[in-house]
């Protein structure tokens, strides 16, 4: 199964261009699923049908889908209340009603990637379109379920689970109530079900697709976003730049518009951030309905997409070195940052940090220097005597 995640610059028609993608891939023959984490039907006026939190069909063979994140964030409070009855009526907590809870920021994003993870699961489709919000909260809810799950295995290791039998001695012993059953079962199951978005998200047949209107904020928006998803492994496939004017347009305002959009049309190509790009036409109008999205040049879906690869390479004979080799397109050397920590690296572009272990290999090294290069990270390790096999 492909799955496209649509992001870009905020306001230039993300949710139109999605819904065209989806529209083309399901008259193409695809079963498509178009997702999307708005709060208004923004995907149901551009599709020209409702949407909302039961999935609709918008076209032969296309599904819409905009989850009900009140309905979950309710459903979720209840069950914890029900876990938790102990420890709140210690407490002496009084009980939420269902009816008397609203979602907190975010949970619109939450709901997407339960509904990205129950789409792919249901195994019913075979391409997943998913409406993400602007690149900066795209990028931060992407991070969020391998984030969350080093934070469980942090503060909950799994291996401490193992020992139940002996917590009440331990808690006698230290004078404080040991972690309840329920708050490890909690653990697991959060943990089960974001490895699950987190393998969607990560697999090799997901890919990101930037929307950008051409112009100096675009190609700032584009710029970020690229290394950003690089950062975190994710290739990005086709570069849409939406809203493109005519070049015969000879109004004067109109002329140097057109000439802004031509500029920053010729810089993406020529970067190495991104590697196709797509010109979608302004229309003259708001496009609304499948006849107007069937209009839109966007481009179709690459059934092979390409990886994003950090390999490791052996230099050892030559200099004594292991190399690992991270694209990070349109890095800054002033606002790059390392830190190896144990076994995991810390990495951090601007305001934008991922944690990474190390490959097997790496995690017997020291950290010998550090290089960027062409938009790609090198580090240089060295074997540590200590724990490197020696040869015979």
């Amino acid at each position: 199964m492909r799955t496209i995640l649509i992001t870009g610059q905020g306001g230039t028609g993300r949710t139109t261009v999605a819904a065209a993608t989806a529209l083309r891939a399901a008259r193409e023959g695809t079963r498509t699923l178009v997702l999307t984490a708005d709060r208004t039907d923004t995907l149901g006026a551009v599709l020209g049908v409702p949407t909302g939190p039961d999935p609709v069909e918008a076209a032969p063979g296309l599904t819409a889908w905009r989850p009900d994140a009140a309905a979950r964030f309710r459903d979720d409070l209840t069950a914890f209340q029900r876990r938790a009855t102990t420890a709140l009526d210690l407490l002496g907590a009084s009980r939420l009603d269902a009816e008397e809870v609203t979602p907190l920021p975010g949970a619109e994003e939450l709901a997407l990637l339960r509904a990205l993870r129950d789409a792919a699961l249901s195994e019913a489709y075979d391409l997943l379109v998913v409406d993400l919000p602007p690149a900066p909260q795209a990028l931060a809810l992407l991070a969020l379920p391998e984030e969350l799950r080093r934070y469980l295995r942090r503060l909950l290791p799994p291996e401490r689970q193992a020992a139940r039998a002996l917590r009440p001695v331990l808690g006698r012993l230290a004078g404080v109530p040991m972690p309840a059953e329920w708050l490890y079962e909690t653990a697991g199951r959060w943990d089960i079900e974001l490895a699950a978005v987190q393998g969607v998200v990560e697999d090799r047949a997901t890919t990101v697709r930037l929307v950008a209107e051409p112009g100096p904020a675009g190609t700032d928006a584009v710029r970020t976003a690229a290394t950003a998803l690089a950062l975190r492994g994710l290739p990005v496939d086709a570069l849409v730049a939406n809203r493109v004017l005519p070049d015969t347009a000879h109004d004067a305002w109109l002329g140097a518009l057109v000439a802004q959009q031509r500029k920053a049309l010729d810089e993406w190509r020529e970067s190495s951030e991104v590697h196709e790009v797509h010109e979608v036409p302004h229309r003259g109008h708001d496009p609304r309905g499948t006849d107007d999205l069937a209009a839109l040049p966007v481009p179709g879906v690459n059934t092979a997409p390409t990886p994003v690869e950090w390999p490791v390479t052996d230099r050892l004979a030559d200099d004594g070195v292991l190399v690992w080799h991270i694209p990070l397109p349109g890095a800054i050397r002033d606002e790059l940052d390392l830190v190896r920590r144990g076994d995991e690296l810390v990495v951090t572009v601007g305001q934008f940090r991922r944690i990474v272990p190390l490959p097997s290999a790496l995690r017997r090294c020291a950290v010998a220097g550090a290089a960027l290069r062409e938009g790609e990270l090198r580090v240089r390790f060295t074997p540590d005597p200590g724990l490197w096999p020696r040869e015979k």
